[in-house]
């Protein structure tokens, strides 16, 4: 069973089209509650693009119950600031990890990386900023499980 952090997403839909039982959360204030965190029974921890959304993920990683979490975070770019929706005042990134500090944030709430792996966004449009991204590692991946 797959905990899934975040209301159920396109890659949460993989994950059950694949045979996988995936429970996700309801949209609930994870800053404040984690009690779905406790009350579920799963094996696997993931959180794909959601930790930089918090204000508080360290309580998050402090709560989960399983052994095993994959992780996905969207790097901060020397060259962008962080991401802040015109639209939707709960779209906005108030944590743009480096990777030493997500390192760092698993490390302090009991977690030791497997692995780790960093892949870029390329986007098609023309420009500098676009350009940079071609080539800048915008997003970092984590294995990681608990120790004991």
């Amino acid at each position: 069973m797959i905990f899934d952090l975040g209301v159920p997403n396109p890659f949460s839909k993989i994950m059950v089209e694949n045979g996988y039982t995936v429970i996700n959360t309801k949209g609930e204030d994870l800053d404040n509650d984690q009690m779905a965190l406790q009350q579920e029974d799963y094996n696997v921890f993931t959180g794909f693009e959601i930790f930089e959304h918090l204000l508080n993920p360290y309580t998050v990683l402090e709560n989960v119950k399983c052994d095993k979490l994959l992780i996905s975070i969207p790097l901060r770019l020397w060259f962008s600031s962080a991401y802040k929706s015109k639209t939707d005042k709960w779209d906005r990134h108030y944590h743009e990890f480096e990777d030493w500090q997500l390192d760092w944030l698993l490390e302090k709430t009991g977690w030791k990386i497997i692995d780790r792996q960093k892949f870029t966004h390329p986007v098609t449009k023309f420009g500098f900023r676009p350009l940079l991204r071609y080539f800048t590692p915008r997003y970092y991946m984590v294995y990681a499980e608990k120790i004991k």
